[in-house]
């Protein structure tokens, strides 16, 4: 079903505008998580399509603002991986916890 999605290609890029309007949306010094944008951009199923879309986004869409469910990071940034995603989110003053995630619960973005 994923991969049928996947393959219309009209539906993915109705799909990845919607995702990087929501993720344009996210204050500087605040992060989202894939399942929060899913579930606002109406399907709570789709955090995986929220990574893909992240993956080719354009330069105006802020990705290092986006982490997995946990604050965890992605290794998708080049040069370093997690490393690079860590110091884009530390130029915006977000702060992590010793386990290396996001402070989820100071630096989550509620969307009202």
């Amino acid at each position: 079903m994923l991969r049928d999605f996947l393959y219309n290609s009209d539906i993915m890029e109705n799909t990845f505008e919607r995702i990087y309007d929501i993720v344009r949306r996210i204050p500087f010094g605040k992060v989202a998580t894939y399942g929060q944008i899913a579930r606002i951009a109406g399907n709570p199923r789709m955090s995986r399509v929220v990574g893909y879309a992240m993956h080719t986004a354009p330069d105006d869409v802020p990705c290092q603002r986006v982490v997995n469910r946990f604050g965890g990071l992605s290794d998708a940034f080049e040069p370093l991986g997690k490393d690079t995603h860590r110091m884009l989110l530390e130029i915006e003053g977000v702060g992590f916890k010793m386990d290396g995630c996001v402070d989820l619960e100071r630096y989550l973005w509620q969307e009202i």
